[in-house]
């Protein structure tokens, strides 16, 4: 599929995105002042967002689109386990805890043979306890528009690595007991596993789309593989605190503006 915006579209909805994001606000699809239809669109959308924020680009989510294609988005602000850490909170956000993976070697494009799950583990070095905030600028999120929600950078507000966990975690079918806490109330206390039972699997079907960036997947990257509980609706600012396992512990605040 070949790219449909104007360069002058691209950079007017980055710019709305960025204002949104910036601001707390959000807009229905219809008002945003260019959708994009393809996801090449989408993506070079994402690109100038992604500088108008300093994101960084050694941390990334992975994710497949309603129609089947593997799709990535930088996570920005990305936190690595300091020991205070505070993310704004907005109206309307989400968290999903999540296992993220480090990679220790390159998984370059490949166009004369594919990556099989043993190739995408041996590239692996370290996975953690992670959690997302996602938010979006749009309002309907991508129930409207993929491409616009994918340009948002699939409604990513932050991320915050954790602890340590045991490579075993990567395995298909693990079921761990995950237990949630917001303000001390319980959010979700049962066993956390990947939607689609193997937490690789979206970042295997990334690794093989022949169209991703050449800079994604280098040695040193930081990737999450997807929710371990669903999407946890957060209704106010205060303490997050997660349990995975018997000794995973990772806790941080969602305050009412960044400071």
């Amino acid at each position: 599929m070949t790219s449909m915006l104007a360069t002058p579209d691209v950079i007017a909805l980055a710019q709305q995105l960025y204002s949104l994001r910036h601001d707390g606000s959000q807009v229905l699809t219809v008002k945003l002042v260019a959708v994009p239809v393809a996801l090449e669109d989408a993506i070079d959308v994402q690109s100038q967002l992604t500088k108008l924020e300093g994101a960084d680009v050694n941390a990334w989510k992975v994710a497949k689109s309603p129609g089947g294609d593997p799709v990535a988005a930088p996570l920005h602000p990305y936190v690595a386990n300091p020991p205070d850490v505070e993310i704004a909170w907005r109206r309307g956000m989400k968290i999903e805890v999540e296992i993220t993976v480090e990679l220790c070697q390159d998984l370059p494009v490949r166009t004369d043979r594919t990556y099989e799950r043993a190739d995408i583990e041996a590239a692996i070095s370290n996975a953690y306890l992670g959690a997302e905030m996602v938010w979006s600028g749009i309002s309907e999120g991508g129930t409207i528009s993929f491409p616009a929600f994918l340009a948002d950078r699939l409604g990513n507000m932050g991320y915050v690595r954790g602890p340590a966990l045991p490579l075993t975690v990567l395995q298909p079918g693990t079921n761990t007991p995950l237990k949630v806490r917001l303000n001390g109330r319980a959010a979700f206390d049962a066993a956390g596993h990947h939607p689609t039972k193997d937490p690789l699997t979206w970042l295997c079907d990334y690794a093989n789309n022949r169209s991703r960036a050449a800079t994604v997947l280098r040695a040193g990257s930081i990737i999450t593989t997807g929710s371990l509980c669903g999407a946890i609706e957060v209704s106010g600012p205060g303490d997050v605190s997660i349990k995975f396992g018997e000794h995973a512990v990772l806790n941080f605040e969602l305050s009412e503006a960044a400071r």
